[in-house]
């Protein structure tokens, strides 16, 4: 049994990041809600890309991104099993 646990990450949360969540969990919508296009808009452009597009998780984050580059049914990818 595993007595200790290694960490993923460490997110680096301040103030703001604390105001933005509330303004969220108060806004009464967790998904879908007005910030999103926010956050996804500021993000692109601190990566200097077209567009941004937010998802729920690494592994959704994966699926985008191999259906946006055209990888299909019958198609082999070879990829870790540990997504998060």
């Amino acid at each position: 049994m595993v007595k200790e646990l290694v960490p993923l990450a460490q997110p680096v949360i301040g103030a703001r990041e604390e105001e933005l969540v509330l303004e969220v969990l108060r806004g009464g919508r967790l998904s879908l809600g007005p910030m999103l296009p926010r956050f996804e808009q500021a993000f692109a452009a601190r990566l200097g890309a077209g567009y941004g597009c937010a998802v729920s998780s690494g592994t959704a984050g994966l699926h985008l991104a191999l259906r946006a580059v055209g990888v299909g049914d019958g198609d082999e990818v070879v990829t870790t099993p540990f997504s998060f």
